[in-house]
């Protein structure tokens, strides 16, 4: 359990550092043409910043992989929600923007909930999950993208917003991604782990993501885009850990009001973070076009 929320933190340090990356390179890259999918992939990875931040991003994601596999779903994703702290620190001391009053209350708010699932935490029973609720929670996951992809693709839809609704989709489904490892590494074996459907939709889940989180890099404010995704792919995560896998949300009535309060506080302070901030410098804009 411990080691699972140490890998969890040095994630969420990777993830937000990549990302911050990946969206300086992404402003600088063409924008990206859902019917070249292939060309807009190269044009992001021709850009040096995109290609180091994903190369961060995989790193992140292995520690992930390994964080799931030793904690409860829902307990690894509130962790990785407070990796926001480390997205404010980088953002204003190394990537040039200016973090307000209210973001580092967001940020304090979002340390104490870490602090407080800590002190909760509680052992891991033995490893179950429900099918039936798997599939129900990743359908409609899938049929929300569905739904806020066309809905950022109509041209009333201002570029600032098309922005958070794609950020909003990117982050689901990194959630989707997260319930079908984590379902993964419960699977009897190795090989019926590589041969379930689940891959599949792990990979469907993280190719699709993967461009609509460009594209927000691309049309938003960096912090505000990324915080956005962090919080939808954590929300995702841990409804999916509570639905799917049965994770406990505490022990005693002390414990599930203080875990609950953790919950709360994490997801609280996230809220907080993607007030209005001004970069220092002013990087390019990518154009406006939609990314149908």
């Amino acid at each position: 359990m411990i080691l699972g929320l140490v890998l969890a933190l040095a994630s969420a340090l990777g993830t937000n550092l990549g990302s911050l990356f990946k969206q300086r390179g992404a402003a600088l890259a063409p924008p990206i043409r859902v019917r070249h999918p292939l060309r807009s992939a190269g044009d992001l990875f021709g850009s040096k910043w995109f290609a180091v931040g994903w190369v961060v991003s995989l790193g992140a994601w292995v520690l992930h992989v390994g964080a799931l596999s030793l904690a409860p779903l829902s307990t690894v994703q509130a962790v990785l929600s407070g990796g926001l702290v480390f997205l404010a620190v980088l953002a204003e001391r190394w990537f040039g923007f200016h973090l307000g009053p209210r973001q580092w209350v967001g940020l304090t708010i979002t340390a104490a909930g870490l602090v407080l699932i800590g002190l909760t935490g509680t052992a891991q029973g033995s490893p179950h999950y429900s099918l039936a609720a798997l599939i129900t929670v990743e359908s409609t996951v899938f049929a929300l993208c569905a739904g806020l992809m066309r809905i950022s693709s109509h041209r009333s839809i201002a570029p600032r917003e098309e922005a958070l609704l794609l950020a909003i989709a990117a982050g689901v489904l990194f959630g989707v991604c997260d319930i079908a490892i984590k379902y993964l590494s419960l699977a009897p074996g190795p090989v019926f782990g590589l041969i379930s459907p689940w891959t599949l939709t792990a990979a469907i889940s993280f190719v699709i993501s993967f461009y609509a989180s460009a594209r927000s890099f691309q049309l938003g404010v960096a912090i505000e885009v990324i915080a956005i995704t962090s919080v939808a792919a954590n929300l995702a995560a841990i409804i999916g850990g509570i639905l799917v896998f049965g994770d406990s949300i505490g022990s005693g009535g002390v414990g599930v009001t203080a875990r609950v309060l953790a919950f709360c506080l994490i997801i609280a302070g996230a809220a907080l973070m993607p007030a209005p901030l001004r970069a220092t410098p002013s990087p390019r804009r990518a154009a406006s076009d939609p990314i149908s």
